[in-house]
């Protein structure tokens, strides 16, 4: 179901989407480390449900339509940006990261390496016991009940996450074991939160090369290149 609503949150070009989206959503508790490995392998070819482990807490989420659109604007919106300015990347898309010391793992929306991706390019299979994690995380989360990531993302070393939750794209960056919300990127510097929030709603209603345009045009302005 989508609704267009009124909100001060929103300028005057951008509607607000109610925050629903075709999500079926379970969390099991005290499930073993091993069963989270097992139920990972029997599911190791599919997109589609989606998993995240903390502490033997296990969430299995069937994404639908909506959460996979705004992945994707996010995801592309995150590639266009690091090609205005040249920066080396490579994004990890939904790859399954775990730590079982930590006891921690999860697939995420998207996941991207920049100072790292030298170290993870041409991998076939990424191990965090040799390998580092991604620094930057997108998580699409506009649906209420949801196993919190943060703890998760903290444990396995997340550096940044830039979270939608259906009415502002925010970012987060990692200090010490905590996130702590911050106006600007910190993989991409001085691209600003509100700015990407901009460019994800005009996303919906444009043209893709009018976006692409517009997401020069606003990112440049930014960063005043």
């Amino acid at each position: 179901m989508e609704a267009v609503l009124d909100s001060p949150k929103t300028k005057q070009h951008k509607t607000l989407r109610v925050k629903t989206d075709v999500v079926e959503r379970v969390i099991l508790h005290d499930i073993s480390w091993e069963t989270y490995e097992k139920i990972l392998a029997e599911h190791n070819e599919a997109s589609n449900p989606r998993f995240a482990y903390c502490d033997g807490e296990l969430e299995i989420a069937v994404l639908g339509y909506k959460h996979e659109k705004t992945k994707q604007l996010l995801s592309e919106l995150v590639v266009e940006i690091a090609r205005i300015f040249e920066v080396d990347y490579e994004g990890a898309a939904s790859t399954t990261f775990r730590r079982e010391k930590k006891k921690k793992g999860f697939e995420g929306d998207a996941s991207f390496y920049f100072k790292n991706a030298d170290v993870v390019r041409g991998k076939k299979e990424i191990d965090l016991n040799i390998d580092p994690p991604p620094e930057l995380v997108i998580e699409v989360d506009i649906t209420h009940g949801s196993l919190s990531k943060f703890p998760i993302f903290a444990g396995i070393g997340i550096e940044e996450v830039w979270r939608f939750d259906g009415d502002d794209v925010i970012f987060y960056r990692l200090q010490d074991e905590d996130y702590e919300e911050v106006a600007e990127s910190v993989c991409l510097p001085d691209v600003k939160s509100e700015t990407v929030t901009e460019l994800l709603f005009a996303a919906e209603e444009m043209k893709r090369s009018e976006w692409l345009k517009l997401v020069h045009r606003l990112i440049a302005k930014n960063l005043d290149v």
